[in-house]
């Protein structure tokens, strides 16, 4: 299996468990000068479920993938969209 889709799907899975809006969840992925970035986009309530307390849920879930990434000698990045980023343009 291809490394970065198998990253993607840890991704998926995981994220898919704690969240309970799972139609509002979406990861992206792009490939850029040999590093590959994942972007995981909830719905607002959710966020706070994958960030945790102190953010210790998604960075054990970024260690992880940085963790496959490395036996496969891959660059990645594990980020969460800012799910009240629209919310705050409509008030500006």
């Amino acid at each position: 299996m291809d490394p970065v889709l198998a990253i993607r799907e840890y991704l998926d899975y995981v994220v898919a468990r704690l969240i309970t809006h799972p139609g509002a969840c979406g990861i992206s992925h792009e490939a850029k000068d040999g590093r590959h970035f994942f972007s995981i986009c909830l719905h607002q309530d959710d966020a706070g479920r994958v960030i945790g307390r102190n953010g210790r849920t998604i960075n054990a879930i970024r260690s992880l993938a940085l963790a496959s990434a490395e036996k496969h000698s891959l660059r990645v990045s594990v980020d969460l969209d800012d799910p009240l980023a629209e919310v705050r343009r409509g008030n500006d």
